[in-house]
């Protein structure tokens, strides 16, 4: 059974997992993904509201989104707020939906995108390990104040290092996934 000590440590390093996973799924590898709208608000009656909440997003063809709004009103502010993200796509639209068009993703592109996900692991990793340090300086205090024997301390200290080491190499395993996808044409 998990000790009780190292649960909420457990819980912040499943967290920093968790977001490095959504961050992954909001950038694009050529082909289409409801999730790179993830992000993007759209102003709906004086509320930043995301656009799945405002519109129906498919996915008709494998590098095409499309975004059909419940409210037609809602087009040009859609419009408005896809071009001023980072996505770099531009929508076009005939009256009733928003059409974006994914288009190939050029070599240099790709390698960028890697280069990316790689940046976004080893912030992961650092976070990882931050959790660790702050775990083990716990530890420590806790040892310090009689809480804990020396023993204990090192038993939760191995077990930590334990669990860090796993959420590491499912980080390493995550950005490769992710860097496999991206440079498949």
């Amino acid at each position: 059974m998990a000790d009780p000590r190292l649960e909420q440590f457990e819980n912040k390093m499943n967290k920093t997992f968790a977001n490095l996973e959504s961050e992954f799924q909001s950038i694009r590898a050529g082909r289409a993904n409801p999730h790179v709208l993830d992000k993007i608000r759209v102003d709906y009656y004086g509320t930043p509201t995301p656009i799945q909440q405002v519109g129906n997003v498919s996915v008709p063809e494998p590098r095409m989104l499309q975004i059909a709004p419940w409210d037609k009103s809602l087009i040009k502010p859609i419009e408005k707020a896809i071009l001023t993200s980072d996505i770099g796509i531009n929508p076009s639209n005939d009256g009733t939906v928003i059409r974006l068009i994914f288009p190939e993703l050029t070599e240099e592109r790709r390698k960028d995108l890697a280069k990316d996900v790689k940046k976004k692991g080893e912030a992961a990793k650092v976070a990882i390990r931050n959790i660790r340090r702050d775990a083990n300086d716990t530890f420590k205090k806790m040892n310090k104040a009689n809480e804990l024997t020396e023993d204990d301390q090192k038993d939760l200290e191995t077990k930590l290092q334990k669990m860090t080491d796993k959420f590491v190499k499912d980080i390493d395993a995550a950005v490769d996934a992710k860097t496999k996808d991206i440079m498949k044409v």
